[in-house]
């Protein structure tokens, strides 16, 4: 009997050995967060991916004890943030922002991602692509301002968010439905391009109208047409290019993901924040000040829009030939 107790005992002993290791993790992913979660942006301050992460980790602070804090890695389209999120440590603390540039850089060749190398949480927004100019400028419609780039000779220099973004997409899509030629100008984002455009050194931008909606208030910039079925609010006096016999309509759409082998009890807190925060009224009307579309989806209705778009972007790079 005695020698039945010690080999129990000894037994019991192995098998506590080798899972006290494991409670260390487990207490650390139930109790999530317990330190700062940082929101990676990978575009430059000033547009409308950044104002966004901001007005929601501000609004988020009813909903946790520990703060989100921004964080700006631009370069490459996106791809340099998305890199270092999706390498990060699956633990819930270092998390991004992802726009539809996830989807059309690999099909560009520009990046080896896929939007499976990411766990969902929920999309936030959608926004139309928009044709903006100075105030000053010559054009007053869209039709005028096609018209000068098909001029021979012409070089209207239309910015955008870098080479491979959803921008860089609009106005080749326009390209090919307007039969115009542009002379694309790439920056690390619509901030630095809207930021170009009103010191003179573009003709114009293919940026949301979120990201010109300041300027255009205050008289300095004009949009001359939306990409969207429908007119944008806040823009209601503005055409869309469907209305100007043009059939195009393009935009992004912008929501939060996290590296794809993030523990899903970690994922549940992350998700359950997300839909809290998108709820509050604060975020709403920041939001709705700045012309973001607000659009909440569960991560799983999330993950069916990328699917859709994925083969959507794929289609319309493969007719522009834009693979580089």
């Amino acid at each position: 009997m005695n020698t039945l107790i010690r080999t129990c005992c000894s037994a019991m002993a192995v098998a506590c050995a080798f899972a006290a290791p494991m409670t260390p993790g487990f207490a650390q992913s139930t109790d999530f967060p317990n330190k700062t979660i940082e929101l990676l942006v990978p575009y430059s301050p000033g547009g409308g991916t950044d104002a966004l992460a901001r007005a929601f980790a501000e609004a988020s602070r009813k909903h946790t004890s520990q703060s989100i804090v921004v964080t700006n890695k631009p370069g490459a389209s996106g791809a340099i943030g998305w890199n270092e999120v999706i390498n990060a440590k699956p633990d819930g603390y270092k998390i991004a922002v992802i726009t539809v540039e996830l989807l059309t850089l690999p099909h560009l060749g520009l990046a080896k991602f896929s939007y499976d190398d990411f766990n969902l949480i929920a999309q936030l927004n959608a926004d139309p692509a928009a044709i903006t100019v100075r105030a000053e400028a010559p054009w007053n419609s869209i039709e005028e301002f096609l018209a000068a780039a098909k001029k021979s000779g012409s070089d209207v220099k239309v910015g955008n968010a870098g080479n491979g973004s959803i921008w860089h997409l609009a106005s080749a899509a326009l390209e090919d439905k307007a039969a115009v030629k542009f002379n694309h100008i790439p920056f690390q984002g619509a901030g630095p391009a809207v930021l170009a455009l009103l010191g003179g050194h573009i003709d114009a931008v293919a940026v949301s109208p979120a990201e010109v909606s300041t300027y255009v208030a205050a008289g300095k910039l004009k949009t001359l047409a939306v990409m969207a079925d429908k007119r944008v609010k806040g823009f209601e006096k503005v055409p869309t290019f469907k209305e100007r016999g043009i059939d195009l309509s393009i935009g992004t759409w912008r929501g939060l993901g996290a590296p794809k082998s993030t523990p899903p009890e970690v994922m549940a807190v992350l998700r359950s924040l997300t839909q809290k925060t998108a709820n509050e009224q604060s975020l709403r009307d920041v939001m709705d000040k700045q012309n973001l579309g607000y659009v909440y989806a569960d991560d799983a209705t999330f993950k069916a829009t990328l699917a859709r778009d994925n083969i959507y972007f794929k289609q319309l790079i493969t007719k522009l030939n834009l693979k580089q």
